[in-house]
């Protein structure tokens, strides 16, 4: 197991509710340990996973599938 975290932005203006089913649906995914938007910039969210599961290029794509739009910044 090999974990690695990347901050994602988020360019869509989301709501709270929109942000927790976010979170839940990629913490939900294989190889995802974590998933938390920052509440002081609800543009930026935390993503830990095992790299030997999924990659950031899933993660991202796990985004477009709710319809977000995101880029990794580190």
């Amino acid at each position: 197991m090999h974990i690695t975290d990347m901050v994602m932005h988020v360019d869509n203006l989301l709501g709270e509710n929109t942000r927790r089913n976010i979170e839940k649906a990629l913490t939900a995914r294989q190889g995802v340990v974590h998933a938390h938007f920052n509440e002081r910039r609800p543009h930026l969210m935390l993503v830990s996973y095992d790299t030997d599961r999924t990659s950031s290029f899933e993660v991202l794509a796990q985004m477009m599938v709710q319809q977000v739009r995101a880029e990794r910044v580190g």
